[in-house]
């Protein structure tokens, strides 16, 4: 069964390939050359792909040709392309926004009250045997993923979480963990959900890569395995599903083919000291860029198609390391979190300084800075006070701060991409789910 799960996904990952390059070749071929541009940017597609002219066109007349034939026979259309137990219905749908995003591209004139942040209640969910490091909500919001210095991986479901906040289920039977993996041997440092399968991927101090089918009741350990020459402590898919990065104790990223298990490494990287480990490394929404936050203090910005850092900045923390990075929605804008106690917001564009988040202390664990799913606001640690900071993002105004309720500061905060909800993970082993009150 397992080698079936391997042969589908790969099969996937050459289907998606060969659609992405028929439609550069297809917008090239017809002089939509910046649309073309564009969309073999963010899925790594050669611009001068090959294909048979108006192949595209071809294949869809035929296709629709060969639907309409099937439903006058009654054969349901969703029958025509099926990927099997893969996907669970509507898995990697992407809701529409609660609400349009900040135009960060007005920030420098940003005046007037901040805006408050509303009031959440929270639960403990679960233990783990031993520190929880890290955690990852999925692509549509549906689930979420933690992961422990016990080398166990727990998975959530969103919809039991809630149940369970409901006060006439406090004692019901509903459990939210619906999955735990096994399989690493060090702790897990990082975790990534594929875009479109249901597959989540780990990276931990093993110096390994796992690949888990979490569509698998009983799967209990991974189906593929990178073997990694470091330490890898963050990991990324790419937008398309067909490529992965990792953060490690090397200073340049390692760049994954998810389907060869080919590895990439950029041919024009800057000099980099022996203290530029990778703490943090995120793809962009489109992955046409992707982002670095290494022991080093620098934040680095690289090309997502040709693997060259196009950009760094040097000492965006100082000397302290750089904990986290992320990109804004519209790829404009990275926001970034150090142990100096700080929390910045950088154009990618320019690398200047657009905004800083002060007034948390964070110089002791990998503390992240997030922003919520409509970028209105940024939420992060305060070890000292063991508090959940929040900050106006455009004002950049202090406007709430809460008890962690966690034994000890939390060491990751991560947001929902869909709605006002986050997890918390603690060095007590526990983890927190927020939500907004109604």
């Amino acid at each position: 069964m397992e080698h079936t799960s391997l042969e589908q996904t790969l099969q996937d990952g050459k289907l998606h390939r060969q659609l992405n390059s028929l439609i550069v070749a297809h917008l090239r071929d017809n002089n939509l050359t910046q649309a073309a541009s564009a969309v073999a940017s963010a899925t790594m597609t050669p611009l001068d792909v090959e294909a048979p002219p108006n192949k595209l066109l071809e294949l869809v007349a035929k296709g629709l040709a060969a639907e309409k034939d099937d439903v006058l026979r009654g054969v349901p259309s969703s029958a025509i392309y099926d990927l099997g137990t893969l996907i669970p219905a509507a898995y990697g749908s992407i809701p529409a926004p609660r609400a349009a995003s900040v135009d960060f591209s007005a920030m420098q004139d940003a005046k007037g009250s901040s805006k408050s942040f509303p009031k959440h209640e929270t639960r403990h969910l679960s233990e783990h045997k031993n520190i929880a490091r890290c955690a990852r909500f999925s692509p549509d919001g549906r689930f979420v993923v933690t992961g422990s210095a016990d080398t166990s991986i727990k998975l959530f479901e969103i919809s039991k979480i809630k149940q369970m906040l409901l006060s006439d289920a406090r004692d019901g039977p509903v459990r939210p963990v619906i999955r735990t993996f096994y399989d690493h041997i060090q702790p897990i440092n990082d975790l990534d959900f594929h875009p479109q399968n249901t597959i989540l991927i780990s990276g931990a101090k093993d110096h390994t890569i796992k690949f888990f089918d979490f569509s698998k009741a009983t799967a209990k350990r991974a189906f593929r395995v990178i073997q990694d020459t470091h330490n890898v402590r963050s990991v990324s898919f790419h937008p398309s599903g067909d490529f992965l990065l990792a953060g490690t104790d090397h200073q340049i990223p390692h760049l994954y083919d998810v389907n060869t298990f080919q590895c990439y490494l950029s041919a024009n990287a800057p000099e980099i000291g022996i203290s530029g480990a990778i703490n943090q490394v995120r793809y962009s929404s489109t992955g046409g860029m992707y982002v670095t936050a290494s022991k080093d203090g620098a934040i680095r910005l690289w090309d997502g198609v040709t693997a060259n850092c196009v950009r760094s900045i040097v000492n965006a923390h100082g000397t302290a390391e750089a904990t986290s990075v992320t990109f804004t929605k519209d790829q404009r804008f990275v926001l970034s979190c150090g142990k100096d106690s700080s929390v910045k917001l950088w154009e990618v564009s320019s690398g200047r300084l657009v905004k800083q988040y002060l007034g948390a202390t964070h110089a002791q664990l990998r503390c992240q800075a997030v922003f919520n799913d409509t970028e209105e606001f940024v939420l992060s640690i305060d070890e000292q006070s063991n508090e959940i900071v929040i900050w106006d993002a455009l004002t950049a105004e202090k406007v709430a701060k809460w008890p962690s309720n966690h034994n000890g500061a939390p060491r990751w905060i991560e947001h929902s991409p869909t709605e006002a909800a986050f997890i918390s993970c603690g060095t007590d082993r526990s983890v927190r789910f927020w939500k907004e009150a109604l």
